[in-house]
């Protein structure tokens, strides 16, 4: 394997970082949420949080607006 398609420390092929999506689902936990998903499919994401039985999640676009809330139910 040629050195250049390779990590130096670890040896591992590189590979391309991933494209940053449309959508992103966080955790709305503490001060630092942490992403779920990622998605460029909307709807996806709200249904996907939604059939989560417990949590509190935002819904943000790719440049950090936060576009919905998603909250546990009562």
């Amino acid at each position: 394997m040629s050195r250049a398609f390779t990590k130096e420390d670890s040896g591992v092929r590189w590979e391309a970082p991933a494209e940053a999506k449309a959508y992103r689902l966080l955790w709305d936990g503490s001060g630092d949420n942490d992403v779920l998903r990622e998605s460029d499919d909307l709807l996806e994401l709200l249904k996907w949080a939604q059939a989560r039985e417990q949590g509190r999640y935002l819904v943000q676009s790719a440049d950090g607006k936060v576009l919905a809330q998603v909250l546990e139910a009562a």
